[in-house]
């Protein structure tokens, strides 16, 4: 096992949806209460299908313009009961997290979940990373990679990859959310990896390389 001087590892970024966790039972059942709660339908099999972006671009699809900012507020404050519980680790996120830190390297999630939430989802299946960032999306999760010199993104959108490579940062692609694998490459993604479950196994022959 490779075993470098601690300040040659850099630390290494997720994504949270659909790269460290399947969220989407749990978005659904958000969604389907805020349905309720406001009486606006909502596909809400349609919206996970879609995750990534903030919250207040599928809002959009929903609601008006001018409403979404208080809808948001009245779905963020129904994640918790609703959104936590039933979501899950995505297979290989444990052993990812594992590998960074055997290696002596540091685990930052950036996401554009509203950050409280995200800290309970993460708290709930015990993946509690070394720095947490939320609210960020696309270009500007690169503020966050920057500042916790993060060396490698990963993560399974579009917008991560634009994140990291704003950053300057190894854009590692998984191919398990909206967006094929051949996307990401398209992107930019420097790796592109089937499911998280690869990279442990990637990131200790980079480290070699």
């Amino acid at each position: 096992m490779v075993d470098p001087a601690p300040n040659t590892v850099p630390a290494v970024g997720f994504d949270l949806d659909m790269t460290l966790l399947d969220t989407r039972p749990g978005i659904r059942a958000a969604y389907d209460a805020l349905a309720e709660r406001t009486g606006q339908h909502i596909d809400s099999a349609l919206a996970i299908t879609r995750l990534g972006p903030p919250l207040e671009v599928e809002l959009a699809e929903w609601f008006p313009e001018d409403e979404i900012p208080r809808i948001a507020q009245v779905y963020r404050s129904l994640y918790p009961q609703y959104a936590i519980k039933p979501s899950y680790a995505m297979p290989g996120a444990r052993e990812a997290v594992a590998a960074v830190r055997e290696a002596g390297g540091r685990v930052v999630v950036v996401t554009a979940k509203y950050e409280r939430n995200a800290k309970l989802h993460l708290d709930h299946l015990g993946l509690t990373p070394d720095v947490l960032v939320g609210d960020l999306w696309a270009e500007r999760k690169a503020e966050a990679l920057r500042a916790h010199e993060v060396g490698v993104y990963v993560g399974d959108h579009l917008g991560d990859v634009a994140g990291a490579k704003t950053a300057g940062a190894l854009s590692v692609g998984v191919a398990t959310g909206p967006i094929p694998a051949d996307d990401l490459r398209a992107a930019g993604a420097d790796v592109v990896l089937p499911e998280l479950t690869a990279f442990a196994d990637w990131w200790r022959g980079h480290l070699a390389s």
